[in-house]
């Protein structure tokens, strides 16, 4: 799925037009990206977990040339599923 099919889907549940569904959608987006950028993180009881985690600096192997590089730290954003979503995704 992607953002259009995901606005339409959205639309239809809410019983909300197209226009109302993607404004919510890039304002859930925003909010959640403004959030993980000031390193909070959001919890959505049944749903999931975003946070943030500090990966360190490490040397690595560039594969085509197998020399040696840094790799330089960098913050990455993790999703851990709540309960029901992994429960709903195991029984499908």
């Amino acid at each position: 799925m992607n953002k259009k099919e995901l606005i339409s889907y959205i639309a239809e549940r809410a019983n909300i037009n197209k226009t109302q569904a993607a404004a919510a959608l890039d304002a859930t987006l925003q909010g959640i990206t403004e959030t993980l950028v000031k390193k909070d993180k959001i919890t959505l009881i049944g749903f999931g977990t975003f946070s943030t985690s500090e990966r360190q600096e490490r040397i690595g192997k560039n594969p085509q040339t197998g020399k040696t590089m840094t790799i330089p730290a960098k913050t990455v954003v993790k999703f851990k599923t709540g309960k029901a979503l992994g429960d709903e995704v195991n029984n499908g």
